[in-house]
């Protein structure tokens, strides 16, 4: 019962901070995509992408599929925004958020509380018995302070 106390309440700000987030993108239109969240730093855009892309890194990383979006990661994980590399309409990237998340909550509605507290693809059998906290948990809710993070900035952003 604990372990399914701990997996709700995790979901539960998982979801929320998607919402939020969602919210948020959905308020700007598309030439805000391409404001600055401060002078010299990301674009509204570039997050959006770069959320996209880091959060779909779970499916695999949960063992819970292929990546919808690893494409993503050259323009929005590996290099840093306004260095010229090729990225996707902006404005398509919305559509591909929703998609996104609605598939990553739907791996987490099958997932069951012993799933949750395994191991993922970046740890051996070793490190969770030496370090049992490092589990799949404990990456949402990494992945969760991550969106909340940039939320945060891209609220200011918006102002």
């Amino acid at each position: 019962m604990t372990k399914e106390i701990f997996v709700q309440m995790a979901l539960k700000s998982w979801n929320i901070q998607i919402k939020n987030a969602t919210k948020f993108f959905d308020s700007v239109d598309d030439a805000s995509l391409s404001r600055e969240i401060a002078p010299g730093k990301n674009t509204i855009g570039y997050l959006l992408g770069h959320l996209i892309a880091v959060n779909d890194g779970m499916i695999a990383l949960f063992s819970l599929g292929n990546r919808q979006y690893a494409h993503l990661d050259e323009a929005y994980v590996k290099n840093p925004d306004k260095l010229g590399t090729e990225k996707p309409d902006s404005a398509g990237l919305l559509s591909e958020w929703k998609k996104s998340n609605e598939q990553l909550s739907a791996y987490f509605e099958n997932m069951s509380p012993e799933d949750w507290f395994g191991k993922h693809t970046a740890m051996t059998d070793q490190d969770l018995i030496s370090d049992p906290g490092r589990n799949k948990l404990s990456v949402l809710l990494n992945r969760t302070n991550h969106v909340s993070y940039h939320l945060g900035q891209l609220v200011l952003a918006g102002n």
